[in-house]
């Protein structure tokens, strides 16, 4: 072993460590394996930044682009619910149908938002028809990483798969090319959760909103501000009756006219009604302090009152992309840019309602919230939550909605008849939604997962770094004098439980990037066709059922769920295993190896 080759396999265990542990960012570990490279100088100077302009790269955040016009115009909407009315109440059928929508999204958008899109949905079904929403989030999960097989955009590891062919003047693969093993694939997830993953799955269904946040409220009140009393003439924020009294005013009424929108600037005057919530016993030690006077037949009345509805209950959870992530409530300044309070957080199957201003936002929780129903299209809309019951279609720009099924087809039309590079036609798709308003250029940006974009485009220096130092190869030699003598298919396994197993603590793309260039100088090694190979190594890479960290996409459903860490496990082992299976015995029929 060179000393070369030594750099590059510390680097790759380094990399492999650092995602596994998390802690740090994967945008923040990628760019310093893309430092670590070019310093140790296992890479040109001309390399090193070479991936931010790969078309690997460009093609991943112009499938974000596109996918963010379908979401905004309601196109990806209309289709979830369209299809989901078909399901019935029965719990396989459900599941069946909820993976198939899911996994056709999938194909032509990222997985994450196809998982974030339907989620609301589903959690609406669950309810009406009393089916368990854990029988039905991991499903829906998991078949977005099994539909995104599909075709060339659908995921990531599809695209850099591809682009690290074409980077060794390999064949490529084409559009479609994904389709057969990718149905293959997705039928097979389908069919296993029906019959026996579902019988896997915890049968947990979240308490009642209304009843529960009766409980958690403790206390709603309202009270009226003596002349003595030294909140005259303070604002909220100076009145610190969060801060000390873990109270938070629900509304304001002075002189008959009830104010609800409440910036901490807004100033509390002698006389004036207060609707607040909290403990009681944080309320009478306020009383004692504050010279507050409560009414206590009022206060019956406004409980009533807030139960049939003057305030809506609703849960949500962080989207994708949300930045209140390691944020607290107060940091973000939360009900004064939504009008919401948060009752209660769970996390991780507890619940948490003390000093909930302090606790700093993880993705996976669920936020119990109490506010104005006209409210709720800001929160949904504001970028950084998912609410979990689905909210009116006509909120979306529906009159866009054909031309981005326009666009989206022009984009396949592109790739399929005119021969045009997919970062080309995608990126023309990324301007055209723009250009026709299908979303603003600042929704755009939105739409992009800028920590994969740093990723993919971070750790592709890796992968050359493996091909020009004999690494990739050395470590194909290692895998073909292990599995060699039991024949090709016994490589081709090799591959994909290798990928398997690293996609676990990493992204599939970083993972797709460290294991390709193994998969190809296997396969030429043998003298086989590395497209095999190379599939092998992306249908591997989309089987991150093992934990709920492994996808993004089980982290958006971790919380909504219910789940437990191993919930994941138990059902995602043996979906593993019998993916493998299928995979061995389907590929090398559909792609031949020579």
């Amino acid at each position: 072993m060179t000393l070369q080759i030594a750099l590059t396999l510390s680097i790759v265990g380094m990399a492999i460590v650092l995602f596994a542990t998390e802690k740090l960012r994967v945008d923040i570990v990628a760019l310093i394996v893309l430092l670590s490279v070019a310093v140790t100088g296992l890479i040109g100077p001309e390399d090193v930044f070479a991936g931010f302009s790969n078309p690997a790269v460009i093609t991943v955040w112009a499938v974000y682009i596109v996918s963010g016009g379908l979401f905004r115009t309601g196109v990806a909407d209309l289709l979830g619910q369209g299809i989901l009315r078909l399901a019935g109440t029965s719990e396989a059928r459900l599941i069946a149908v909820i993976m198939l929508t899911c996994g056709l999204m999938s194909a032509f958008m990222n997985n994450v938002g196809a998982t974030a899109m339907l989620l609301p949905a589903v959690v609406g079904i669950s309810r009406r028809t009393k089916v368990p929403v854990s029988k039905l989030l991991i499903p829906l999960s998991f078949s977005s990483l099994l539909g995104g097989e599909m075709t060339l955009i659908g995921t990531p590891a599809n695209i850099l798969g591809t682009g690290i062919l074409a980077e060794r003047g390999l064949p490529t693969f084409r559009f479609f090319d994904f389709l057969p093993v990718g149905a293959i694939f997705l039928g097979t997830g389908v069919l296993y959760m029906m019959l026996l993953g579902r019988h896997l799955l915890p049968a947990r269904q979240p308490p009642d909103e209304r009843g529960t946040a009766r409980q958690l409220r403790g206390y709603v009140s309202e009270v009226k501000v003596a002349q003595d009393s030294p909140l005259a003439g303070r604002t909220l924020l100076e009145s610190r009756l969060g801060a000390d009294f873990e109270l938070t005013v629900l509304a304001i009424e002075r002189d008959g006219h009830v104010q609800t929108t409440l910036p901490p600037d807004t100033r509390i005057q002698t006389s004036d009604l207060l609707i607040v919530e909290g403990a009681a016993e944080h309320l009478i030690r306020a009383r004692d302090k504050l010279r507050l006077v409560i009414d206590v037949e009022r206060t019956a009345e406004l409980e009533r009152g807030l139960d049939k509805g003057g305030f809506h209950l609703v849960e949500a959870t962080l989207a994708p992309r949300s930045g209140m992530a390691g944020h607290t409530l107060s940091q973000t300044g939360f009900r004064n840019r939504y009008g919401f309070s948060v009752l209660a957080i769970w996390r991780h199957g507890e619940v948490i309602i003390q000093r909930l201003g302090n606790v700093p936002l993880q993705f996976g929780d669920v936020l119990l919230l109490q506010g104005l129903h006209h409210r709720l299209p800001a929160l949904q809309d504001g970028g950084d939550f998912l609410v979990l019951e689905p909210l009116a279609v006509e909120r979306r720009q529906l009159t866009k909605a054909p031309i981005a099924v326009g666009i989206m087809a022009l984009v396949l039309g592109l790739v399929l008849l005119a021969g045009f590079h997919i970062s080309m036609a995608m990126v023309i798709g990324a301007v055209l939604m723009v250009l026709t308003r299908c979303l603003t250029m600042d929704e755009a940006y939105q739409s992009i997962d800028w920590r994969t974009v740093f990723l993919v485009a971070g750790m592709l220096p890796l992968g050359t770094a493996m091909e020009t130092t004999g690494s990739a190869r050395f470590l194909a030699d290692l895998l073909l004098g292990a599995a060699g003598s039991l024949g090709p298919v016994a490589v081709l396994a090799g591959i994909y439980i290798l990928v398997a197993l690293i996609t676990q603590p990493m992204s599939n793309a970083a993972a797709v990037v460290l294991v390709t260039p193994i998969a190809i100088d296997s396969a030429l090694g043998m003298g086989a066709d590395p497209k095999p190979f190379v599939l092998a190594t992306v249908l591997g890479a989309a089987t991150s059922f093992l934990t709920p960290v492994g996808h993004k996409a089980n982290v958006l459903v971790f919380g909504p769920g219910g789940y437990k860490f191993f919930d994941y496990t138990r059902v995602g082992a043996l979906l593993t295993l019998v993916l493998l299976v299928v995979t061995m015995i389907f590929l090398p029929i559909l792609w031949p190896l020579f």
